[in-house]
C-alpha cells in the first residue's frame, strides 16, 4: 500500500511540475491530465480516498483548463465518489460540480443520478430537509427523461421524509399522486394499495376525522379494489378509533394487520405518534371527569 502512495505521489508531482513549466498550452495540461489520472489509480489501490479525492480534483482543473466539461464532470464524479469513503462534506461538494457541468451540457440523466447521490448523503447525515431537496430534484429530472420507476422511488422518499418532520400535507399529495400514476400501469399497480396506506396514515396524523373519511372514499374510486383490501379496513379501523377516541381499538387494529403484514419502521413511527395524541386526548377527558 505505501508503495502505491508514493507512486502516487511522484506522479502527482511531476503533474504539478508540468503545469508550472513552459509547454504548448493544450498539450501541459492534457500531460498533467494524464498524469493525474495515474496518481488518482495509485491512490484508490492505497485506499487513500482523501488524496484520491483532491487529485481528482486536479485532475477536473485540467479538464476545464482544456474546455472539456464532460471530463470534468466525470472527473468530480470520481472525486466524489473517493470522498464518499472519508469525507461527506467534500463529497456533496464534487457532486455537486459534477451535476452542474452535466446539466450545462444537456446530460439531463446523470444530473439526476447524481442529485439521487447527493439525497442519499443528506440521507445518511439524517439532514432530512436537504436530503428532501435533492430528491425532489432528481425526481424531476428522471421524470423529464421518462425513468418513471426511479423518478417515483425518489417522489416517495420526499414523501416519507416530509411525513417524518410532519409536512403532512405534502407526504399525502406525493402518495396520493404516485397512486394515481400507478393504478393503471400493469407494473406499478401492485403498489397502490400500499401508496394510498401510507397517504391514509398521513391523514390520520393530521387528526381530521372528516378530511379521513374523505380520503377513504376517494380512496376507494380511485382504486376500487381498494375496499377489499387489509390496507383499507386497517385505515377505516383506525378512523372509527380515533373518532371514538379508544385507544384500545387503535391499538388492537393496529396488532392484527400487523400479525398478517409486518409494519415496517417508518409506519410504525407515524401510527405511535397517532396513538401517543389519543391517549393525550383520553386523559385530558379523564381528568376532566
Amino acid at each position: 500500500m505505501g508503495d502505491q502512495i508514493a507512486r502516487g505521489e511522484d506522479f502527482e508531482k511531476k503533474a504539478e511540475k508540468k503545469l508550472t513549466g513552459w509547454g504548448l498550452f493544450g498539450s501541459k495540461y492534457e500531460d498533467a491530465a494524464d498524469l493525474f489520472d495515474k496518481a488518482g489509480n495509485c491512490f484508490k489501490l492505497a485506499k487513500s480516498w482523501d488524496q484520491a479525492g483532491a487529485v481528482y480534483v486536479k485532475l477536473a482543473n485540467c479538464h476545464l483548463k482544456l474546455d472539456s466539461k464532460h471530463e470534468a464532470a466525470n472527473a468530480y464524479a470520481d472525486a466524489a465518489h473517493c470522498y464518499k469513503k472519508s469525507n461527506t462534506k467534500e463529497a456533496i461538494s464534487c457532486l455537486e460540480q459534477a451535476v452542474n457541468m452535466f446539466l450545462d451540457i444537456g446530460r439531463l440523466s446523470m444530473s439526476a443520478r447524481y442529485y439521487k447521490e447527493i439525497a442519499e448523503l443528506f440521507e445518511q447525515e439524517q439532514n432530512l430537509e436537504q436530503a428532501i431537496s435533492y430528491y425532489e430534484k432528481a425526481a424531476d429530472l428522471f421524470q423529464s427523461e421518462d425513468v418513471t420507476t426511479t423518478a417515483n422511488q425518489c417522489k416517495q422518499k420526499v414523501a416519507q421524509f416530509s411525513a417524518q418532520i410532519e409536512k403532512y400535507p405534502r407526504a399525502i399529495e406525493i402518495f396520493e399522486e404516485v397512486a394515481r400514476h400507478s393504478v393503471n400501469n400493469n407494473l406499478l399497480k401492485y403498489g397502490v394499495r400500499g401508496h394510498l396506506l401510507n397517504a391514509g396514515i398521513c391523514q390520520l396524523c393530521k387528526g381530521d376525522i372528516v378530511a379521513i373519511n374523505n380520503a377513504l372514499e376517494r380512496y376507494q374510486e380511485l382504486d376500487p379494489t381498494f375496499s377489499g383490501t387489509r390496507e383499507c379496513k386497517l385505515l377505516v379501523d383506525l378512523a372509527a378509533a380515533i373518532d371514538e377516541e379508544d385507544v384500545a381499538k387503535f391499538t388492537d387494529a393496529v396488532k392484527e394487520y400487523d400479525s398478517m403484514t409486518q409494519l415496517d419502521a417508518w409506519r410504525t413511527t407515524l401510527l405511535l405518534r397517532v396513538k401517543e395524541t389519543l391517549k393525550a386526548k383520553e386523559l385530558e377527558e379523564d381528568d376532566l371527569t
